[in-house]
């Protein structure tokens, strides 16, 4: 191979590196997931507060509501709404949401002194 080979190919595995490291930015770690298609609670994943997702049905039922609702966590609790979902819906949703129990600080009781 020719040397100007060498280096198109060489340049074009640094950009490869440089854009996974960009753009491949590692996710949290999914809590829950929560499909809903025409209103109904279609398919979900993971531990959902009770409260919560009793509020979310109400509100899909109401507003016909299409889309996903994702819980991550990586270092804070955020919750993610499909984009195809109205802001006063979202808005509706993330008021809904107890934060707060996810916040709370997981005291290790396993090493306690006696």
């Amino acid at each position: 191979m020719t040397p100007t080979v060498l280096k198109a190919i060489f340049i074009i595995f640094v950009i490869f590196i440089v854009y996974k490291m960009i753009f491949s930015g590692k996710k949290g770690l999914t809590i829950f997931e929560m499909h809903f298609k025409d209103g109904r609670l279609a398919s979900h994943k993971g531990k959902l507060p009770d409260k919560f997702q009793k509020e979310c049905r109400t509100i899909a039922k109401a507003e016909k509501l299409t889309g996903t609702i994702t819980c991550e966590k990586s270092g804070t609790v955020r919750l993610h709404v499909s984009s195809n979902v109205n802001e006063q819906v979202t808005q509706r949703i993330r008021n809904a949401f107890p934060f707060e129990y996810y916040d709370k600080k997981q005291v290790d009781n396993s090493r306690q002194a006696s």
